[in-house]
């Protein structure tokens, strides 16, 4: 039972409720993609969504954000500087440090599947993804790996095609995505990227579905997965256009 399609995406991704960023509560010291919020969903028996970032030396980290201000007592680009300079920084009302991507499946020894997504800046550098596959092979749990990105997806795709791989998406109204080439952002809204990216499942933004494109994946047999459900009332509308929640802030 490992990342590679001998188990089926579909069970992968949609057989329980997907702790965002691992089950976090800053009020209990629990900060977001720490080794304490993965430890909560693996007594919960959740599965893992949690992020990658690349270090100027290379190394894949377990960090979502671009920046290094608002989770840590650092400042400037997670890019600009290296493995261990992360690794010295304090996490904000924490008292965990951030973890490597090695270090993350040393904790999680396969006891619950993990969904990574790839972070990216958009400017067609995979090494990231590159050095996420190399840091997977030979872990025996179950895992795949997302992206934002389809050219992150694409590069999933020749490195390891037996990686089970998904798509993040949105439908691209954001003022953020006008910063993308037109091409760019064409792609990104009508998927047409699906023939090279070719992915196992998708996960969207659910207060943006239904959408046709989503729709017609999920028709076809493609597990769509929805993000990110912070109520009840939130999980109830989700699952009538999703598959499985990722959820935080509530016992899902």
């Amino acid at each position: 039972m490992n990342g590679t399609k001998s188990w089926r995406a579909a069970d992968l991704v949609t057989a329980r409720p997907i702790a965002h960023r691992g089950r976090h509560d800053v009020t209990k010291g629990i900060v977001e993609n720490t080794a304490s919020a993965f430890y909560a969903a693996i007594a919960g028996g959740y599965p893992i969504e949690c992020d990658l970032q690349r270090t100027r030396d290379g190394e894949a980290m377990v960090f979502h954000d671009d920046h290094l201000d608002r989770l840590t007592e650092g400042h400037g680009l997670v890019k600009n500087i290296s493995a261990a300079e992360m690794k010295a920084l304090a996490i904000r009302n924490s008292r965990d440090r951030v973890q490597t991507l090695a270090e993350l499946l040393a904790q999680v020894r396969g006891q619950v599947p993990l969904i990574i997504e790839l972070k990216s800046n958009w400017d067609g550098d995979v090494r990231l993804a590159e050095r996420a596959i190399e840091v997977l092979k030979g872990y025996d749990g179950p895992y795949c790996l997302m992206s934002f990105d389809p050219d992150m997806i694409a590069a999933v795709r020749r490195l390891s095609p037996a990686t089970i791989r998904g798509i993040v998406a949105e439908r691209c109204d954001d003022p953020y995505y006008g910063a993308l080439p037109l091409a760019k952002q064409m792609e990104l809204r009508t998927f047409s990227h699906v023939s090279r990216t070719r992915p196992d499942f998708v996960s969207f933004q659910f207060e943006e579905l239904p959408w046709a494109p989503i729709t017609a994946l999920r028709s076809s047999g493609v597990p769509v997965i929805s993000w990110t459900i912070r109520t009840p009332e939130q999980a109830v509308m989700a699952r009538r256009c999703s598959d499985q929640i990722t959820f935080e802030g509530f016992p899902a």
